[in-house]
């Protein structure tokens, strides 16, 4: 009877140890930088807003992301990042203060058909309840390519937003296509 027990412990070890490390993957996968769209950003740089004595400073934190739809066009977002133990650790939870800015760096071409409002990139903003979005649509009328940066809460949303355009221009010797013969719907 002794043995069954140590033999009860050990898998019981064994099992706890297993959902544990499950656990930790899951915390790293949702930490607040973790993105979800098929790049990550790139950083630009970090400027240190807030200094702390032993832990990380608060920080504004640039980085930039190509359209993954649309070849031509790359955005740049600026977001606040936490210090202390909590961003230290990776489980505070962020400010919806995102700003957002879009150009035309080379010329356009759709890769493929759009929707409107569709996902061009999103990030977690806290471990569990936060996250933000970068999505994009098609003005029509102008030919313009709208951006719009938000964070969203799984309980009362944010009110906080950025928004940028992006005229679609000739480059070069190539014609501006119209983003209204890209959009479905």
């Amino acid at each position: 009877m002794q043995t069954r027990s140590a033999e009860t412990r050990r898998i019981m070890t064994r099992t706890m140890g297993g959902i544990a490390a499950a656990l930790v993957c899951a915390a790293m996968a949702l930490a607040p930088g973790a993105a979800t769209a098929n790049d990550d950003p790139d950083l630009i740089f970090k400027k240190s807003t807030v200094w702390k004595m032993l832990t990380p400073d608060d920080k504004l934190a640039v980085y930039g992301i190509d359209d993954p739809a649309v070849e031509g066009v790359a955005c740049h977002y600026t977001v606040p990042e936490r210090g202390g133990v909590a961003g230290m650790f990776g489980v505070a939870e962020e400010v919806s203060d995102i700003s957002l800015a879009c150009r035309q760096i080379g010329p356009i071409r759709f890769k493929n058909r759009v929707e409107q409002g569709e996902v061009v990139f999103r990030e977690r903003r806290s471990l569990i309840w936060k996250r933000m979005q970068i999505v994009r649509g098609c003005d029509a009328k102008r030919n313009v390519l709208v951006y719009l940066v938000y964070s969203d809460k799984l309980i009362d949303g944010s009110p906080k937003n950025s928004t940028s355009t992006v005229p679609i221009m000739p480059w070069g010797s190539d014609a501006a296509p119209k983003c209204s013969e890209w959009v479905r719907g």
